[in-house]
């Protein structure tokens, strides 16, 4: 059975006391970090000089030093598997992306719908009290 009702239910709504407490919004800690991810479109690896090629980014170089970077990741080469992947940590087909969203097919792993469960970065932050945003290319909806 189901826990134990530690309110008070009486004749007269007013003289009862429920048994729940009002959802309160989820806080990050107060020492949480900033979480800014930026996807750039058809630039080779080493082309930035943030991983030591030519082109001089400056701003790209302050914010790399100032943060994390991550340097292995599985790409595909197709656009929407890629970011399905980037967002979620998952392999592209347990995203159903098996393919750009424009090729998608009736058939497992290829629906182009990422599954709930699957979660996005950004809801796994904002279920834990972040305030989440993007911006830009999407490349992610049939």
């Amino acid at each position: 059975m189901g826990n134990e009702f530690r309110g008070k239910i009486a004749l007269d709504i007013r003289d009862s006391t429920p048994d729940w407490t009002p959802f309160l919004q989820p806080q990050a800690p107060k020492d949480a970090p900033n979480v800014l991810m930026i996807v750039w479109d058809d630039v080779g690896y080493g082309a930035m000089d943030v991983h030591g090629g030519p082109i001089e980014t400056p701003t790209m170089r302050r914010i790399a030093e100032g943060g994390i970077r991550y340097s292995n990741f599985h790409t595909t080469a197709l656009c929407s598997p890629t970011r399905s992947s980037l967002l979620t940590g998952r392999n592209a087909t347990s995203n159903n992306m098996a393919c750009i969203v424009e090729a998608s097919q009736g058939f497992p792993g290829y629906s182009a719908r990422i599954p709930f469960e699957n979660g996005t970065l950004a809801e796994v932050l904002n279920e834990r009290g972040w305030n989440t945003y993007a911006v830009g290319k999407w490349h992610l909806t049939p």
